[in-house]
């Protein structure tokens, strides 16, 4: 059911990639299948979270992508599965082969029939991150794809919000984060953006943070809604 909203369209529309656009659940059979456990994609993905942060706690940075393989080796020691490196990488790089979810471009049309400025922030990597989503047809909806090396802090820390907030010429509060993950919605809530929860199977919100404005199960339900403001 859709959240009351203030009636007054963003200025900006800032979109996750990954599991908000991006359809990750083939990635998640083949980890799990790799590791013969139904929990291991689950597994790799928090942790690939978790020291995505710790980079960004103290201060260090390596891409997502170094963090995705190195976790990806802590997966396979945790679970103790004896997984070649080769098979590891080859499974961390499942990411680029990932597809909109069947809701991702009509609702992405009807934005952009409406006039809306759209961009994308992710944690993922400049270099794999962009050149993918030219190739599954998304690019073209955008004014910019934007990633956090940017800035060299992974999302939820507030300053990639205020990044994409200062490259695209908006005041923070006048964008509209849209996003499938509770992280993302608390880091943009509270770094002064609004918010729209797209409730994706599994996704659920932090309780300990501030309602987003709008959620809808999928990006074309997210679009009428906006649409009608």
């Amino acid at each position: 059911m859709m959240q009351k909203t203030t009636n007054k369209r963003p200025a900006l529309l800032l979109f996750d990639v990954n599991e908000t656009l991006l359809d990750m659940s083939d990635m998640q059979k083949e980890v799990n299948k790799a590791f013969g456990n139904e929990l291991a994609f689950k597994f790799w993905f928090a942790q690939l979270l978790e020291y995505a942060l710790v980079e960004t706690v103290t201060d260090k940075y390596h891409s997502f992508s170094e963090v995705g393989e190195a976790v990806m080796r802590m997966t396979a020691a945790v679970i103790g599965k004896d997984v070649s490196e080769e098979k590891q990488k080859e499974l961390v790089a499942m990411v680029k082969d990932t597809k909109p979810h069947p809701d991702v471009i009509p609702g992405l049309e009807k934005l952009q029939q409406a006039g809306f400025r759209m961009a994308t922030l992710s944690n993922s990597p400049s270099k794999s991150s962009i050149p993918h989503l030219k190739e599954v047809g998304l690019t073209d909806f955008f004014e910019e794809t934007l990633t956090v090396d940017g800035v060299e802090k992974f999302k939820p820390h507030l300053s990639p919000y205020q990044y994409a907030a200062d490259k695209m010429g908006v005041k923070t509060e006048e964008m509209m984060m849209v996003a499938a993950h509770g992280w993302d919605m608390t880091g943009a809530l509270r770094a002064g953006a609004r918010a729209a929860f797209i409730s994706r199977p599994g996704q659920v919100l932090y309780p300990l943070a501030p309602t987003p404005e709008l959620s809808a199960p999928t990006l074309s339900v997210l679009a009428d809604t906006l649409v009608a403001m």
